[in-house]
Parts: structure tokens; sequence; C-alpha cells
């Protein structure tokens, strides 16, 4: 769930701005683009607790259910470094206006959506609207605030609305949906956003850049991981002998083929693949993929477990996050203070093997689990475990990496752990599906159908069966931790004198 990357370099500029805002229209610029920051990264976890509500209310399957966050992070991360480029070529301000207005719109259309295939629609536009903003977002810091103090705090400000929107998407979430609708996680964007449409007005628009827009890369580099995961998704559920299972994977392959050929052979490719020759940032890209493949898990299964197996409403599995957001807000704290002593590898190891340790401990729920004395511990571990890795692997990812690249390297980065994410909630979903299904057929649909004739041994049978299917995903989850783990104390070996003096900051997306 973070949203700071950018694709573009604009804070290297100097000269040749617009003139930044006069001193006392900052604070309004600042207001503008946190408020932004905040609406996106907000999105990646407010609709999370609402899961069980859309899933009830527009009766979407299990296996299908997971495509309410993929479609997201899929468009997003697919399409974020695309949406730097844009705002390089076009404009800050311009294409952080159409971002906005792209989002704003796809959230009225997904809180009128009507069945889940005009929901997923509405989540790929919401991500596409966000990969065009988030990096325009960045870049306007750079282009309003005068370096020192103002860029700053400025920066500062950006870097805690990544972290608090976590937080409140959880709580608002579960407010939202217990009080109003599940529509109104959706719903609650659109006076958001206009509000920042019409807040636009003081931001100063910055220098363009000559160049084109990769294009074909864009298509290729998104399609073969939508390919994927619909293929993964579709397998699990009709087998993978199927025609249009495999038709989908054979799509995937030539797809990400010529995406890759596309980049080699383009003039000014989406993503370089120069970056990928250090190790380090190779190491920090492929370790980032596999933790989100894992840590996306977390989110997804903890909701649907609390409200499904425990009964919790929405506020009170909002509110049951609280400790997964103390534990990774004080452990990016730590991890930033250690990283003047210690390198990216000697920060990261530890910390994927505690992450690793939590979800093991969440393999051992059993449908009557304490929160007390189980969920929140296991919370606690985990989120440690992944606030030890996030500055860590910035820094790998920055290290070495020229003046110019800089932007795009922590895009990259950032773009690495929402489709990690994807494809590991495609594969998690299929395999928790697939184990419950084997205990207890249709057990989703048994669940409910328990619920509404109040047959509560019925209930009771579908509780094991999905807790099952659960407790195996985290199992899976746990090794995409360890193999992120091996890749980290493989191939990343950035030494702590090279990670220089600052870096972009790291957050959870």
């Amino acid at each position: 769930m973070s949203t700071d990357s950018s694709a573009s370099a604009t804070d290297q500029r100097s000269a040749g701005h617009a003139e930044a805002p006069p001193g006392r229209r900052l604070g309004l610029a600042l207001f503008v683009i946190a408020s932004a920051q905040l609406m996106v990264v907000l999105d990646a976890t407010i609709t999370n607790i609402a899961l069980p509500s859309i899933q009830t209310d527009l009766d979407v399957s299990a296996s299908n259910l997971a495509w309410v966050v993929n479609a997201y992070a899929l468009a997003f991360g697919g399409l974020l470094l695309l949406g730097g480029r844009t705002g390089d070529l076009y404009g800050q301000r311009r294409m952080f206006r159409v971002g906005i207005a792209t989002f704003t719109v796809a959230s009225l259309l997904g809180g009128l959506a009507q069945n889940e295939e005009l929901l997923i629609g509405a989540r790929i536009l919401q991500g596409i609207g966000a990969a065009i903003a988030a990096p325009s977002a960045l870049s306007l810091i750079a282009t309003n605030f005068p370096e020192g103090k103002p860029r700053n705090r400025a920066m500062g400000v950006y870097a805690a609305m990544a972290g608090l929107g976590s937080t409140v998407g959880l709580l608002l979430g579960g407010v939202l949906t217990n009080y109003l609708d599940w529509r109104w996680v959706f719903f609650v964007n659109i006076p958001i956003g206009a509000a920042v449409l019409v807040g636009t007005r003081v931001l100063a628009e910055g220098e363009r850049n000559r160049g084109r827009l990769d294009v074909p890369g864009a298509i290729t580099g998104t399609g073969g991981p939508i390919a994927l995961v619909y293929a993964i998704t579709r397998g699990g559920e009709d087998g993978w002998t199927d025609g249009l299972t495999l038709g989908f994977l054979a799509a995937a392959l030539v797809l990400l083929v010529l995406f890759v050929a596309l980049q080699v052979r383009t003039t000014h490719p989406m993503m370089p693949l120069r970056l990928f020759k250090d190790r380090n940032r190779a190491g920090a890209y492929a370790s980032m993929l596999s933790v989100g493949a894992g840590m996306f898990a977390t989110f997804y299964f903890l909701t649907l477990y609390m409200q499904q197996i425990l009964g919790y409403s929405p506020v009170k599995t909002g509110l049951a996050y609280l400790p997964f957001s103390v534990g990774m807000g004080v452990a990016a704290g730590v991890s930033s203070q250690l990283a003047a002593r210690l390198t990216p590898r000697q920060i990261a190891g530890p910390g994927l093997a505690v992450g690793a340790a939590g979800m093991f401990w969440f393999a051992t729920l059993e449908p009557g689990a304490s929160y007390v004395t189980h969920l929140m511990p296991a919370m606690f571990v985990t989120a440690v475990g992944l606030g030890m890795t996030f500055v860590p692997m910035t820094l790998g990812a920055v290290s070495g990496v020229r003046d110019q690249d800089s932007g795009i390297a922590s895009a990259l980065l950032n773009t690495s752990q929402q489709v990690g994410g994807a494809l590991g909630l495609a594969v998690l979903s299929t395999i928790s599906t697939s184990a419950a299904n084997g205990q207890l057929p249709d057990a989703a649909d048994t669940l409910y159908r328990g619920l509404a004739l109040k047959d509560f041994g019925l209930v009771a049978k579908a509780g094991d069966a999905l807790t099952h299917g659960y407790t195996t995903a985290f199992v899976v989850a746990a090794v995409f931790f360890i193999g992120g783990l091996l890749i980290t104390l493989s191939a990343i070996n950035a030494g702590k004198q090279e990670q220089g003096e600052s870096a972009p900051a790291a957050h959870m997306g």
C-alpha cells in the first residue's frame, strides 16, 4: 500500500521553472498535494475493509473477490512509470489534474457499480488515475517549493501522508462500511478530489522535457501481468488444462517477452533495463516483488478472517489493525536510524526473517482464536518485520544510481511491490479457495447460506474450511518472505558508505 514514487527527476531541476507560489500560498499548495497523496494511498487499504460487504452485496465469487484489490494494484503499478513520464512531457500540473479527475470519476463509478464487472472496471480506472497523479504530485513539490527547509518540510508532510493513509484507510473504511454502506469507501473520494482540483490553481507548472511516451511498452508491460493474474485465477477455478487458462498463460508469456524486447530497442524506454545491471538494485526489486506477494495477503485474508470467521464488524476490523500500523511506524523509524550504521542487508535480512515468523504465526489461526493473545501479537511482529524492510530496500534500490535515474529507480521499487502483490494475491487466493473447497465444497457460499438459514452447525463447518484455506495461504506467504530474505542475503551487498545521506522515503503501498 505506498505510492511515493515518481518516474521523473524533476527534483534535479533548478533554473527554468515557472515561479513557485508566493510564501503565503505555499501552505495551500502543500495542502493540495498532501490531500491528493492521502487520497491515493488511502484507497489501497480502505477497500479491504469493505470486501466482505462487497462480496455479499454484489454476489462476487471467492476467486473473483481478489480482483477488487488486484485491478487497482496492477493498473497503478503497471502504469506508474508511464504516468511519471507524462508529467515530464506534458507538464506536472496538467497531468496531476488529469490523474485526480480520472481517479475521482472512477470513484463515482465504483460507488455506483451494480455488479462485479463494473466495480473491477472502475478499480482499473482508479489505478490509471493514481498512476498519473502520484508521480506528478511528488514532482510538483520540487517545482513549487524552494530547496532547503521549505522543500524538506513539504517532503516530510508528503511522506507522512503516505504512512497515515494506510491507517486512516483501515479506520475510515470500517466506519463508512459499518454506519453507511460499502459504496461510501468510493464516494468519499469525490469531495476530496473536487477540492484538490480546485486547489491546483495555486500550483506552479514546471518545465517540460522533450521525448515521447513508450506506449507499446506500457501496453505490453501492463497487459502481461494482467493476463498472468487472470490465468492464475481462472486456473484455480476451472482447471489448469482449461483452454482459456492456457491461452492467457501463453498471452502473458508473449507480452512479457515482447515488453523486454521493446525496452531494449526503444530510444525512450518506460523501464530502462540499465537499472538492473547493478546487483543491489536488481536484488532490491526482486526482493520487493517477493515481499509484496506475501504482504498483500496479510490485509486481504485477515480482513476476511476477522469478519467472516470471528464475526467482527467493519469498524472493529479497522480498529483491530492499529497494532499493525504502530509496529510498522516504530520499526520504520528504527530502521531509518540504523541505516547510518548498518548496511541494507543487515537491516532488511532480520526484518524479513521476523516478517516470515509473523506469517507463520498467522498460519496457526483457528476459528476461535483470541485477538489479544494471537492476532494482535502476530500483527505486531509481522509489521515490525515489514517496517524494518522498506527503508533499507529503498536505500538498496537507489544506491549508486545516477541523479537523472533516481526518480525512476525509486518508482520501480514501488512498481515491484504493487505488481508482486497482485501476482501473489492471485496465487494465494487460488490456493486458499482450493484448500477450503477441498475440505468443504463451495465453503464461502456455504457460510453465507448457513448464516441466512441460522444453521450454526453449517456455519461452523464452513468456518473451519475457510480458516484452513486462509492459514494455508499464510504458509505460502511466509515462503514468499523467505524467498525475499534469500534474495536479500545473496544479491544486496551495498555498504553503508554507498547509501548517501538521504534517499527517497519508503512507504507501504
